[in-house]
């Protein structure tokens, strides 16, 4: 089963776009994902119909966040997305009448519910501030790191 990593790349796109003041457009967003623009598009389009971004047509377009990044959390996110599953376990569903299976299947569903629940709730407390100030804190990290390095040579 192929991962969805769409909530990856939007979380990667938002952070560049929170970097920016001016609107970033599918083609230099594409550029940051190692993908097409059109993949771009299309998946900004779901944010844009929840609110989360907006998008400015003309030479100096582009996609813009809508809204207070501290606003936004990785289940407004996840459910912009059209609520995927979020795991890529699942059962067999090859012989439906064996009691095995139905018991089998019976504690999978009942352990990924609940697994599940709890990985939601913890993405309501997450937001896109949480995660710029990780990066800011992890990018002056890097830099000191560079200029100790440049000031040893």
């Amino acid at each position: 089963m192929k991962r969805d990593s769409r909530l990856s790349s939007v979380l990667h796109a938002l952070l560049h776009m929170a970097e920016l003041d001016d609107p970033m457009t599918s083609e230099q967003l594409a550029r940051c994902l190692n993908t097409n623009p059109v993949v771009v598009r299309r998946t900004m389009g779901f944010l844009r119909r929840a609110g989360i971004v907006v998008s400015d047509r003309g030479h100096a377009g582009g996609w813009r966040i809508a809204s207070d990044l501290a606003a936004i959390t990785l289940r407004d996110l996840h459910n912009a997305l059209g609520e995927p599953d979020v795991f890529a376990i699942g059962h067999r569903h090859e012989a439906p009448d064996c009691l095995v299976e139905q018991s089998v299947n019976a504690a999978l569903d009942e352990t990924f519910a609940e697994v599940q629940a709890l990985l939601l709730k913890r993405m309501a407390h997450v937001t896109l501030a949480d995660l710029a100030d990780d990066f800011a804190r992890r990018h002056t990290v890097r830099n000191s790191h560079h200029k100790e390095h440049e000031q040893d040579a």
